[in-house]
């Protein structure tokens, strides 16, 4: 164990605290590390940030340095009754029990909102936790400024990839409608006490663009945009003439008809531009945009 992962432990144990496997916990051992990543959001001193797991404060403290205000989301009752008792935060920081997935962020942006009057989010997430964080994110992108947050590599890469990549999914596709990623840092398991056993990519999500070319969400109807990847991606090995079928609305439109929903989906791919004998993972995002527009004006 290292001397920063020993002082995590001891620390622990003085509490009478242990890492939950339930909460997915990795506590962050490095001062310097901790600073790398503040540094990679990009915070002004004038900025209020959001900070998702608390955890023992290895973010929290850099963080509270940088910032005017921090707003700290903690889903452990132990490490929140750890914080109190040892009145270790600055005093510019609030700390909040609550689990970060449960909370409505149109509420959060009202009491936390950055100079932007949306959101900035720091977060080294439970790797069990990313993909319902980032759809979280995705549904209330309006709310949102940026986030930077520690991944599993794998997610992260995800979240990065290019059509026709194994990598190419859902997530992939919904986050790039509204947002644009970038690779910051690259953290190796003795980073964390205790240690995972594998690498985490730090990545930041910036909500305030987005790659030539995808056009902003009020020109498409989101929901169905959504709906017709979740449906399409469901068998991604299938081509889409196949897929795109089986879209709930689609099928509503010719009440349930399985023959009308294929010949349906037929007209609609050939108006999108899109062969369909394409599978899904190969499509750019452009192209599951248009065929939701396409489908939005036959409702």
């Amino acid at each position: 164990m290292t001397q920063y992962g020993k002082q995590a432990y001891d620390t622990l144990q003085k509490y009478h605290l242990a890492p939950k496997k339930r909460f997915g916990q990795n506590f962050l051992v490095h001062r310097t590390t901790a600073e790398a990543i503040v540094a990679a959001g990009d915070i002004k001193p004038e900025e209020t940030i959001v900070e998702v797991g608390v955890g023992l404060g290895a973010l929290t403290l850099p963080l509270a340095k940088t910032a005017k205000r921090v707003c700290g989301f903690e889903i452990d009752s132990g490490i929140v009754r750890f914080h109190r008792q040892a009145n270790d935060l600055p005093e510019n920081v609030t700390l909040i029990h609550k689990d970060f997935l449960d909370v409505d962020l149109k509420e959060v942006c009202s009491s936390c909102a950055s100079e932007s009057g949306r959101l900035k989010i720091l977060a080294n997430l439970p790797y069990s936790i990313s993909n319902p964080f980032i759809f979280k994110l995705v549904d209330s992108a309006r709310y949102i400024e940026s986030v930077t947050v520690m991944l599993q590599k794998e997610v992260a890469l995800r979240l990065a990839a290019q059509p026709g990549s194994k990598e190419y999914g859902v997530p992939t596709i919904l986050l790039a409608s509204c947002a644009t990623v970038k690779q910051k840092l690259l953290l190796r398991p003795d980073e964390f006490y205790p240690r995972p056993k594998i690498d985490s990519i730090v990545i930041t999500i910036n909500f305030g663009s987005t790659a030539p070319g995808i056009p902003p969400q009020e020109s498409y109807s989101y929901p169905l945009f959504k709906e017709i990847v979740r449906t399409t991606f469901n068998q991604r090995r299938k081509t889409i003439g196949n897929t795109f079928a089986n879209v709930p609305t689609l099928r509503r439109l010719v009440d349930t008809d399985r023959n009308a929903a294929k010949t349906l989906a037929a007209e609609l791919l050939k108006k999108a531009g899109i062969d369909p004998g394409t599978r899904p993972e190969t499509l750019p995002v452009e192209k599951f945009i248009e065929l939701s527009r396409i489908m939005g004006s036959a409702l």
